[in-house]
């Protein structure tokens, strides 16, 4: 009952934000999140976490570093939480944001086969999805449901409307699912830097982390080639979006050893712009 009260309160709030910020516009609400998120985020998320993680991820790091990397993390995660009630100015609109690798992303259509699509929590994350679609590439986004029962409609009706029709919930049946898309020939995008309670413990910045291995999986069993995708914010708010080059899955012992490098890969994203990343997961726990 506690927790129903809860997840409603926070949804009558959250939706309270979206209605102003559609009245606000796109420019001046992102501002204005910002600021909020800068404010109350760590009201709500535990700082011992941000600061284990930072101290992982550098051993090395000083406490203004921490405090920089903190404040442009919130900063960007407000930002990007008002963007998704402008998805469709984002959809519409291609003056916000720069395509490196576009032949690495155009892979699944020069090579009539379907590729795995792997990123992180960086800048605005959606837009990996989005961008894809929008060059008519038939995809599949896999996405871990809101635990707020409240909230998690308007957020699927969101995905799918402006990011990608094909959403699959994690967990067994979106395996299947997976499975299903890849054999249409839709190439697969998901993000793999959360902690997953499925996983495997695989070594990020040499300290396990439980790890998804399913890009791993999917890569071997069907003979896929993995992209890995990088999101940057940009100061004046636009973005900057690089396909990697492939990744031959046929080159690794097994997907241990495939994701092994999949978190090398996040790891040196993690490097380029440590404050675009989400440090909130508990990734070692």
């Amino acid at each position: 009952m506690i927790k129903f009260l809860i997840y409603f309160l926070q949804s009558i709030l959250i939706y309270l934000f979206f209605v102003l910020g559609k009245i606000m516009g796109l420019n001046l609400s992102r501002k204005i999140f910002s600021w909020i998120f800068c404010v109350i985020g760590p009201v709500f998320k535990s700082k011992k976490i941000i600061d284990k993680n930072l101290h992982i991820f550098s051993k090395n790091i000083s406490d203004d570093e921490k405090k920089q990397i903190t404040k442009s993390m919130w900063s960007n995660y407000g930002k990007t939480f008002i963007e998704y009630i402008h998805l469709n100015i984002l959809k519409k609109e291609n003056s916000h944001i720069q395509i490196l690798g576009e032949n690495n992303l155009m892979r699944p259509i020069h090579s009539d086969k379907p590729v795995i699509f792997i990123s992180g929590h960086f800048a605005n994350f959606e837009l990996m999805s989005m961008e894809i679609t929008k060059k008519e590439i038939n995809l599949a986004t896999i996405y871990r449901p809101l635990n707020n029962f409240f909230l998690n409609p308007l957020m699927e009706y969101l995905r799918k409307k402006y990011i990608c029709k094909n959403q699959i919930k994690k967990g067994i049946k979106g395996v299947r699912e997976a499975i299903e898309h890849i054999q249409k020939k839709n190439s697969i995008a998901l993000m793999v830097d959360q902690r997953v309670s499925e996983g495997e413990k695989i070594n990020l910045f040499n300290k396990p982390a439980l790890t998804t291995t399913l890009p791993a999986q999917l890569a071997l069993k069907y003979k896929l080639e993995i992209i890995p995708v990088f999101i940057e914010r940009k100061k004046d708010d636009n973005f900057i979006i690089e396909f990697s080059e492939p990744i031959q899955s046929d080159k690794f012992r097994d997907k241990l050893d495939l994701s092994l490098k999949l978190n090398s890969i996040l790891e040196s994203m993690i490097v380029k712009n440590p404050k675009q990343w989400i440090w909130t997961h508990n990734r070692w726990k």
